[in-house]
């Protein structure tokens, strides 16, 4: 499996390749995360991790796109980013874009509202938030992501994130997605 971490840092994701955009991190890699395209061939990626990146990036629709890009037809985008009512997503001067657990909506055909925007195509296996340590001790996170458990339940996260969320705080979101390229001609 050959695998990539964007934005590695100084903790690159065990057997990945690392690309990040500073020379004091443990990248293999060095390249600006906003310049597309990446040095890398398209389908490249069987796995490609991105942890707490996407916030940071000058163009989110350019960088989703690049990252399905390089991944293989059938191949994992997993992404990492603070939820957008962290409390501490301010305190990085950093920080360019905010996300919360339907951000990504416009990658799925499933859940795409602006099906203008894009031709990529991601299909979700799994969004997960993780919420303020206080809600996690009350199991808020739990009733958040029991769609986890029962798909069917998919309603309690947005109705926290609609409704509960600027006061039982999500802290971060996980995202899985399955990367979908239509007639691609690359092996699945």
């Amino acid at each position: 499996m050959k695998i990539l971490d964007v934005g590695c840092g100084a903790n690159k994701f065990e057997g990945a390749i690392g690309l990040d955009n500073n020379p004091r991190t443990a990248a293999d890699v060095i390249h600006d995360l906003g310049a597309i395209p990446y040095p890398f061939g398209d389908g490249e990626f069987d796995l490609v991790v991105s942890r707490h990146v996407a916030e940071h990036v000058p163009d989110v629709m350019a960088f989703v796109s690049e990252l399905y890009r390089i991944t293989r037809n059938g191949g994992t985008i997993k992404l990492l980013t603070p939820h957008y009512t962290n409390p501490d997503w301010p305190t990085d001067p950093t920080h360019r874009n905010h996300f919360n657990s339907y951000s990504f909506n416009t990658f799925s055909t499933e859940r795409q509202v602006f099906d203008f925007y894009t031709d990529v195509r991601l299909k979700p296996l799994r969004t997960y938030v993780s919420l303020q340590s206080l809600w996690r001790a009350f199991g808020v996170e739990f009733f958040v992501n029991i769609d986890q458990h029962w798909p069917s339940f998919r309603f309690t996260r947005k109705f926290w994130e609609f409704y509960l969320s600027n006061i039982m705080r999500g802290k971060e979101l996980w995202f899985e997605f399955e990367v979908v390229k239509e007639n691609s001609g690359e092996p699945d």
